[in-house]
């Protein structure tokens, strides 16, 4: 094959896309606002058409649909400060992000055989739950009798016995005979979580100056976590979990540098967790963003640059999981990893599928795993530094995020720092509010739970585990949320109707016209009376106000949904409301908007997209007698 001479004498022959037409963002909006018209927005009542799709997070940050490079923002490189894209030049690259995984098994033999199953198929460090939430401390040793400790760091969760446990672990070590200068891994000892999670008092001077005297004999061992996740799991924000978790790093490294050793020291001593979600975009921000506050709370104490990076640990989310339909958690979790890997945490931790149930099997653990080993060799996450650097949306997310966090940050660190904001419920109160508007968000469906709120499975048939260990919590302590909990207890109560009379709660669908006309709605009707445990029987297509009264007698309902189109509603449904009150129904209710003139008709209530789903189906609970 020939090559022209002149091929690559002319850079400019090589510009990409040389030969298509320029765009501006003017056309873009043109061409949106064109859409917007034919779906019947307006496309003039806003400032431009592209705020029509803009939508806000539990921050109030808006998410807009179009990022530009117009905002000029600049992370910087990969391994350089401020760390928005990594603290290591190379990032995950090439050997991938530590994959540990989590152990919480109070039998010593089950937990000892499960750790082997897991460091012999893929994971490479260990998050070991001891004391009232996992194994007791005196069978630390037990449990890692037949690890390589030296080729296998351990990271403790030990809540309030993170002294005996300390004492376990490094007792192990010495018993394995590995140097001390070679024992790696993390304490875990972390007074603040502990305190937020069982409500006790955070005694952070006294957990640092236990936690000090070790980083001389123990070069390399991390001593202290900055948790955020049980800001995370009570409902907070993303701001609020970086303001938490950075205000507690901040806590330990005052308490360690008074404990006697160096900013410098104090400051690799500590690891900071984050929960990891299925919002991808924003489990990559958060990360992003943490980094970036963190080194600049270390520049404002004097530390160099090399001495600013911070020590990530990713956990995928336990308020995403849900015990109904809980194989979805698997999809939940793959999203949640990838955004950790993308967003360059150092360690990350898939929950099993079936953590929300109980304590996880070997099938679950060994999914959990996979996932990671899936993201790391087959679709090569880890091959790229910092995927996600020069997304406009990305950076301009990382910057709103640094503000927000930054601002909770100081809004506890005028409190009087993370114990004194955790005491006097000053973290409690923000976190409620935001869990609030979440739940509100939940129960109208504007944030839908696959499995849950959307597309149940009344058939499925619940998972059993053995009940997981927890400590004992006070009243003051931060609540534990999961999003689909509000809907699970409509489907216990389900459940224990069905047990008890052999059949479930249950609403007639009334469905008015032909097929074409009424099964959209009869479909949407049924997903959601479904959500909240409630059978539905359908119409069967009669016609006529008289058929479908008839159907109804015949199917034993107390309480019928109207369905068909809006045309159809015009012409029969204050009739069909009428008949169907005749023949015995306690209440009609209406799959489409709410109208007066239908209310007046006898129409008692309305389903629709956006309505509040959780407050009809908890009054439909009660009125046919599902068990609380």
């Amino acid at each position: 094959m020939s090559v022209p001479e002149n091929a690559a004498t002319a850079p400019e022959a090589l510009a990409l896309a040389a030969e298509f037409p320029s765009a501006d963002p003017g056309q873009w909006r043109e061409l949106v606002a064109g859409v917007l018209r034919k779906s019947g927005a307006d496309p003039d009542s806003a400032r431009s058409p592209e705020d029509l799709l803009n939508s806000t997070t539990y921050d109030r940050i808006t998410i807009r649909p179009l990022y530009t490079g117009d905002d000029g923002l600049d992370s910087g490189f990969p391994g350089l400060a401020p760390f928005t894209r990594g603290s290591r030049p190379q990032g995950a690259v090439p050997n991938g992000w530590d994959v540990r995984q989590r152990h919480a098994d109070p039998d010593p033999a089950a937990t000892r055989k499960a750790v082997m199953a897991d460091l012999e198929n893929g994971v490479t460090s260990l998050w070991l739950a001891t004391g009232a939430a996992g194994v007791a401390t005196e069978h630390i040793g037990e449990v890692l009798a037949d690890v390589y400790l030296d080729l296998a760091p351990v990271t403790l969760d030990a809540g309030t016995d993170y002294e005996a446990a300390a004492r376990a672990l490094l007792q192990a070590h010495s018993d394995r005979r590995v140097p001390d200068s070679a024992v790696v891994g993390c304490l875990g000892i972390d007074p603040l979580g502990t305190a937020a999670r069982t409500g006790g008092r955070a005694e952070v001077a006294e957990a640092a100056g236990l936690a000090a005297p070790y980083a001389a004999r123990y070069p390399a061992l991390r001593l202290m976590v900055a948790d955020g996740t049980p800001v995370h799991d009570a409902g907070g924000s993303e701001a609020q979990e970086l303001g938490a978790a950075v205000a507690a790093g901040v806590a330990y490294l005052r308490a360690l540098t008074d404990a006697g050793l160096s900013t410098a020291d104090a400051a690799s001593r500590i690891e900071f967790r984050f929960a990891a979600t299925a919002d991808q975009f924003l489990t990559i921000a958060k990360l992003r963003a943490a980094r970036a506050m963190w080194n600049r709370v270390t520049e404002v104490c004097g530390l160099a640059p090399h001495h600013r990076g911070m020590r990530q640990h990713a956990v995928t989310s336990a308020a995403m999981m849900t015990r109904r339909d809980p194989y979805v958690n698997m999809l939940r979790t793959t999203l949640a990893c990838f955004g950790a890997g993308a967003g360059g945490a150092d360690a990350i931790t898939v929950l099993p599928f079936d953590t929300a149930v109980g304590l996880p099997d070997g099938l679950s653990r060994r999914i959990a795993r996979n996932t990671q080993a899936l993201l790391v060799e087959e679709s090569h996450v880890a091959r790229v530094i910092d995927p996600a650097g020069g997304s406009f949306y990305v950076e301009r997310l990382t910057a709103d995020l640094y503000e927000h966090g930054w601002a909770f940050l100081r809004e506890l660190e005028g409190a009087g720092g993370a114990a004194t904001a955790l005491a006097d419920g000053v973290v409690a109160e923000r976190v409620r509010e935001v869990w609030e508007r979440r739940r509100a968000n939940l129960a109208h469906r504007r944030d839908p739970l696959t499995g849950v709120s959307e597309f149940p499975n009344l058939a499925e048939k619940p998972l059993v585990r053995p009940a997981a260990p927890s400590a004992p919590a006070a009243p003051g302590a931060l609540p534990v949320h999961r999003y689909a909990e509000d809907y699970e207890a409509l489907r216990d109560r389900s459940d224990a109707v069905l047990a008890a009379t052999g059949a479930r709660p249950h609403v007639f669908l009334a469905t008015l016209g032909p097929v074409a006309a009424h099964t959209a709605r009869a479909t949407f009707a049924a997903n959601l009376f479904q959500a909240g445990g409630i059978a539905t029987t359908p119409g069967g297509g009669a016609e006529g106000p008289e058929a479908v009264a008839a159907a109804f007698t015949a199917s034993g309902a107390r309480i019928a949904c109207l369905c068909s189109s809006d045309k159809v509603y015009a012409e029969h449904a204050a009739d069909a409301a009428a008949a169907l009150k005749a023949a015995g129904a306690e209440q009609v209710l209406l799959a489409g908007k709410r109208s007066a003139e239908l209310e007046r008709a006898g129409v008692d209530g309305f389903v629709f997209a956006g309505c509040d789903a959780l407050t009809l189906l908890t009054r439909l609970n009660d009125t046919l007698g599902a068990a609380r």
